[in-house]
């Protein structure tokens, strides 16, 4: 989710202006056509970070996932980095957000930020709220930004278990996911021909590992592949797509991230878990499975995966340009 998505020219001016001068309070910003742009500003009227914050309150809206820079340090770095995730937001907000998060501060610099924080409440925006995060705050032991940041997601590094083989998917020399030996050979399957048609994968965000679900029907169609995967849980899809067009059988492996919104696990580390760890699975799958993926998808309920929306992302139709035509002479 994070692809392509950067700080546009307008938040960087904006944020430069906030890091020059003193009169501004802080810094809100979303996410518009895959960059992250500014909303609005705060005004620096008081000395006191508690007092400021009121004028942070009117911003904050039940449902809508909100970027949040504030001023709250005298020294050097001065800055917090909120990032607001209300439960009641729609779910690829959430976890667009989520993911991105790590985005803002390292193209606003991650040296101007002291900490971040995720909050999903209005409540943890007020004076209270932050005296609840600073007393949490002190217990845990110091982290750099990026650690921190992924530490919400990752409590404790995640050793192979005995037993079974395993890999590691390694985001960061923080983070790293346990594979198991069974889905990478899985997928090696789904890239040979006459192999398995379907892989899907999850989460268990209990031991913080990617499972491979058990073998399902193989579907023979996009209508019966959205039939297998699940409507109340999250799910990474790798499907190999046997259809004709034009006269000539084709085979496509896709891959399909589903997150329904009526998910049974709406915790947050459940909803960072996925979208964290998305690019990762297809690295593995592209690098120790050799799996060529021809195209990748990302929706919320798996009926919203058609047949007609897969063909036409597969095979666009090419409109014929007009050749250019002299006009007619008067008269003829």
């Amino acid at each position: 989710m994070q692809s392509g998505i950067s700080a546009s020219e307008e938040l960087q001016a904006r944020f430069s202006s906030l890091t020059s001068s003193s009169s501004t309070f802080g810094l809100l910003v979303t996410i518009e056509r895959e960059s992250l742009v500014p909303v609005a500003e705060l005004p620096n009227s008081s000395s006191s970070f508690a007092e400021n914050l009121a004028s942070l309150q009117p911003h904050i809206k039940p449902n809508v996932a909100l970027y949040i820079i504030l001023r709250r340090y005298s020294d050097a770095p001065p800055f917090v980095a909120v990032t607001y995730v209300p439960d009641a937001a729609p779910v690829r907000q959430k976890m667009l957000f989520a993911s991105t998060r790590l985005t803002l501060t390292r193209e606003l610099g991650l040296e101007n930020f002291r900490e971040t924080i995720f909050v999903t409440t209005p409540e943890e925006l007020s004076e209270n709220g932050f005296k609840k995060h600073d007393a949490h705050t002190k217990i845990d032991a110091p982290l750099t930004e990026e650690e921190r940041t992924l530490g919400e997601v990752k409590k404790a590094e995640q050793e192979a278990g005995s037993g079974t083989g395993s890999r590691e998917i390694h985001l960061s020399k923080s983070f790293a996911m346990p594979v198991p030996e069974d889905a990478i050979a899985a997928l090696k399957e789904v890239g040979q021909d006459g192999g398995r048609l379907v892989v899907m994968l999850k989460i268990n965000p209990e031991t913080e590992s990617i499972e491979l679900l058990p073998d399902a029907p193989s579907p023979n169609s996009i209508a019966e592949l959205t039939q297998v995967i699940s409507s109340t849980e999250p799910r990474f899809t790798f499907y190999r797509y046997v259809h004709t067009h034009v006269g000539a059988e084709q085979s496509p492996v896709l891959f399909f991230y589903t997150c329904p919104s009526s998910s049974t696990n709406r915790s947050i580390k459940n909803r960072m878990l996925y979208p964290l760890m998305k690019r990762a699975v297809l690295e593995v799958a592209e690098k120790q499975a050799d799996l060529k993926v021809e195209k990748k998808f990302e929706v919320e309920e798996p009926s919203e995966i058609t047949e007609q929306s897969v063909n036409e992302d597969l095979h666009p139709k090419t409109t014929a340009r007009a050749g250019f035509s002299r006009p007619k002479r008067p008269g003829r």
